[in-house]
């Protein structure tokens, strides 16, 4: 079953532990903020709504950092008062789960993230730890006075999962402060799973840490990337008519092809692809064949509106690959008149756009000259996220 999911990232807080300076998840970590590839770490899972609580200071680098639809929330005096602030946000349209996380914990893994939402679908709360290994000491005035065993005992990492209703319900009725969110879904009386948790996953809180976080990201350049591939399949019939308008160009022929819209069979397919590749449907939902403004719409269009999602979204088209199957009319005369046209409308160097045609050696509609059909696949990139 598909669940409504929310990560509700807290970065509020001034961070004195990690010493002078900036609060710590505005502080540069191999090149771009802590926040940053905290934000890039849950993008990268698929989760799409992001609730990030800042300090209500940080607001104009905090919007730099952020998505359109990524919700920002002025946070308290605590931690706690944060969480609720950003719990409270979400009344309107509550999710069934949300994941809680310290936005100075960059390097969330997807598998612990995964793992947290796993353990929520049989209980109402979950959370990420690793079993302590070392030696536990209780020392005083410098000296050993005593050995603490260690079995059961767990460090304690986020994110920490919960039915919405529950924590909500948990923040509302705790009063006072709290280490976590797992002690209020305790006082409420929730049960709590422990999920694995991951050594990398460590919270930036002392000077030292950063230097060792730093290290980690080492093997990735400094550079956050996040690279999706969409395609896209159109198909349309031949009618009575006189030339088809293929890839943005209209090609001389005895036929022209059938459509709510122009019909452009090959810029379809590129527009589902761009689509596809955001997680957004197909041209239908955002330009319904049953609403008659698009009756006989110029498909350039449709193309434009996924060209502006995607860069509103953060992305960039890395390269686009059309392939229009057919036995007529002849595509090889129009190609490089297509390549420009859909790179003029998608604002893209014509040599990242590949447009070609093949037949189906005579076999099945295209075969038999029935109609075009069209394949597409778009490459989208987005860096520094």
């Amino acid at each position: 079953m598909a669940r409504n999911i929310a990560a509700v990232i807290v970065a509020a807080g001034r961070g004195r532990r990690a010493g002078a300076g900036l609060p710590k998840q505005w502080r540069m970590l191999a090149g771009h903020p802590v926040l940053a590839w905290t934000l890039a770490a849950f993008r990268r899972t698929g989760l799409s709504r992001l609730v990030v609580v800042i300090h209500p200071d940080d607001r104009a680098q905090a919007e730099a950092l952020l998505l359109p639809d990524e919700l920002l929330v002025p946070g308290g005096a605590e931690r706690t008062a944060s969480v609720r602030a950003a719990l409270e946000a979400m009344t309107d349209t509550p999710p069934d789960w949300v994941l809680i996380h310290d936005g100075a914990r960059p390097l969330v893994s997807p598998a612990v993230i995964h793992g947290v939402c796993a353990a929520l679908e049989q209980a109402p709360a979950a959370a990420p730890a690793v079993p302590v290994s070392d030696a536990l000491w209780r020392a005083a005035d410098g000296k050993v006075q005593g050995v603490v065993p260690r079995d059961g005992l767990f460090r304690a990492q986020t994110p920490q999962g919960f039915h919405y209703p529950a924590i909500l319900t948990a923040h509302r009725a705790h009063d006072g402060p709290a280490a976590d969110d797992v002690e209020i879904a305790q006082a409420a009386g929730l049960d709590v799973v422990v999920t694995p948790g991951c050594e990398e996953n460590i919270k930036l809180t002392y000077p030292p840490d950063f230097a060792r976080a730093a290290q980690m990201l080492g093997a990735q350049e400094g550079k956050l990337m996040d690279i999706r591939l969409g395609n896209g399949y159109d198909v349309h019939r031949f009618k009575d008519g006189k030339g088809c308008f293929l890839c943005g160009v209209l090609v001389p022929y005895d036929r022209a092809l059938e459509g709510h819209s122009d019909a452009d069979v090959g810029m379809h397919a590129l527009t589902d692809a761009i689509y596809g590749a955001l997680a957004e449907g197909d041209i239908g939902r955002h330009f319904p064949p049953s609403d008659p403004q698009w009756k006989g719409a110029a498909s350039h269009i449709f193309l434009a509106h996924a060209v502006e999602l995607a860069t509103q979204k953060g992305y960039r088209i890395g390269n686009c690959d059309v392939t229009l199957v057919c036995e007529r009319p002849k595509i090889g005369p129009h190609a490089a008149a297509m390549q420009a046209r859909l790179a003029e409308i998608m604002g893209l160097d014509p040599g990242r756009v590949s447009v070609k045609a093949t037949t189906s050696e005579r076999l099945g509609f295209t075969g038999r000259e029935e109609g075009i059909a069209a394949l597409a696949t778009v490459c989208l990139i987005r860096e520094g996220a």
